[in-house]
């Protein structure tokens, strides 16, 4: 099985409770497939630089998966079906980072930021 992060927008009319859902629903997509969610992280609501579907901010959540590409192939595609997700990013990678992602590290823990 390969390693993948996804980065899933969702509407930001929906509530934190319903975001955080999708992200157990498509867990649960992967795992009937046969794949695994690592990690989730859900980073709440932010604005985007450009209007989706007249929409300025959204709902923002990563996943941290191990999945083959047959089980990633149908997240995908009923993300896309899904009224409430605007935008699916998925990358493969060849091994997960340790701890929090960037977008959850505090200011003062980045060490590679510009002095």
């Amino acid at each position: 099985m390969a390693l993948y992060e996804h980065v899933m927008i969702a509407r930001q009319d929906l509530s934190n409770a319903q975001a955080e859902a999708l992200i157990e629903h498509f867990g649960t997509v992967l795992a009937d497939n046969g794949g695994k969610l690592m990690d989730s992280e859900y980073w709440g609501v932010k604005t985007m630089a450009y209007k989706i579907n007249k929409n300025r901010k959204g709902h923002y959540a990563f996943l941290r998966t191990d999945a083959p590409a047959s089980a990633v192939q149908e997240m995908e595609r009923l993300m896309r079906l899904h009224d409430d997700v605007m935008r699916v990013l998925t990358v493969k990678v060849d091994a997960h980072a340790e701890g929090p992602s960037i977008q959850m590290q505090k200011r003062d823990e980045r060490s590679d930021r510009r002095r």
